[in-house]
């Protein structure tokens, strides 16, 4: 089954039984509780030769499979992707390490960034296949799957006397990945073709832990390849939020939110970063709006509706004043990037004239 008739498939399963793939999200933000990483790998020592590893593979789409191990394989599952991180949390105890929220700060030396799992919704998804979808994922075949098309990997570590399981997880580039006539196997000292066969390599480095509801970030580039988050800005983001709220009258549709609207569209939270929504008064901006034509409407009360992305890209774009009216021609625009004008200065102004 192709990765398109397998996400049909699990939608429509999971619509039998009362639940789509997206809907345990609502579960990683109800009881929460932070983890305090550094007991929980102390704790983890006294059952580290008996975890069960599974492993699973997730594509571009978040589409899950999962995997058949050699026992040779499998037993290199743990020293791949778990001793060096424990070394990492239980060494970084003497050293001084301490835990941050990775929105509040950028990465630093001896500090472990941290963010709630529900912040990252990409995740959520590829998580919920395990937790809860296993009858629907597929083993992995390369026939009718193809290996340069896997995105990561994660094991998911339990144990029969451990509560919950914990999740570890790894991007897998391309270039680490050969395949056919790309590389050719060494066997007693002869290069042969590599016919028929597919091998990739695991990257050694930490990347992701996920630890109840926490996600432990070792590797910033590798949270944004994998799962396109952007702590920082996605912080920044819910501050501009809270400014347009305090500054505009909104109506949205019932079940969204600013917050919800924005959530996984990178291009609208990064021009949302730049915004300084107290510089605009709210009638200005609908005036603005039915001057350029945008559309922008009104309920009864004066408060601006929102009712999909569309309303959601214009009411941005008119905050970021992104249209604009020839004086010259009286056409209108939609400014896709702006650049300030520098003053020339006097030198530069007399240029022109002292030119022979």
């Amino acid at each position: 089954m192709d990765d398109e008739k397998q996400t049909e498939a699990l939608t429509k399963d999971s619509a039998a039984a009362g639940q789509d793939i997206l809907a345990p999200v609502d579960a990683w933000s109800k009881d929460y509780e932070e983890i305090d990483v550094f007991a929980w790998a102390n704790n983890l020592v006294q059952y580290i030769d008996d975890l069960k590893i599974d492993l699973y593979f997730f594509n571009k789409n978040n589409t899950v499979y999962r995997t058949k191990l050699g026992g040779d394989v499998a037993r290199q599952l743990r020293p791949l992707f778990l001793d060096e991180i424990l070394e990492f949390i239980l060494g970084g105890v003497e050293k001084g390490l301490i835990v941050r929220d990775f929105e509040e700060a950028e990465a630093e030396d001896n500090v472990l960034q941290r963010t709630q799992v529900k912040n990252v919704d990409k995740l959520v998804e590829v998580l919920n296949w395990i937790k809860h979808e296993q009858g629907n994922i597929e083993v992995f075949n390369e026939q009718e799957h193809d290996l340069k098309r896997i995105k990561g990997v994660v094991a998911h570590c339990t144990h029969k006397d451990m509560p919950k399981p914990f999740y570890l997880l790894k991007s897998l580039p391309t270039s680490q990945i050969m395949k056919g006539h790309t590389a050719w196997l060494l066997k007693d000292n002869v290069f042969k073709p590599f016919e028929g066969m597919s091998a990739l390599k695991i990257p050694g480095e930490n990347q992701l832990l996920v630890v109840g509801q926490d996600l432990f970030v070792f590797n910033q580039a590798k949270l944004k390849a994998l799962f396109g988050y952007d702590a920082k800005a996605a912080s920044v983001a819910i501050k501009k939020v809270k400014e347009i709220e305090e500054n505009f009258k909104l109506s949205f549709a019932e079940g969204i939110s600013l917050q919800s609207l924005i959530k996984g569209k990178p291009s609208t939270i990064k021009k949302m970063q730049k915004l300084e929504p107290g510089k605009i008064k709210q009638q200005d901006l609908i005036d603005h709006s039915d001057e350029m034509g945008v559309g922008l409407m009104t309920d009864d009360s004066g408060a601006i509706i929102i009712m999909d992305d569309r309303d959601l890209t214009r009411f941005v774009n008119l905050l970021n004043e992104d249209y604009f009216e020839s004086p010259m021609t009286g056409e209108r625009f939609e400014i896709l990037k702006k650049r300030p004008l520098k003053p020339l200065d006097d030198e530069e102004l007399l240029a022109p004239q002292i030119r022979p």
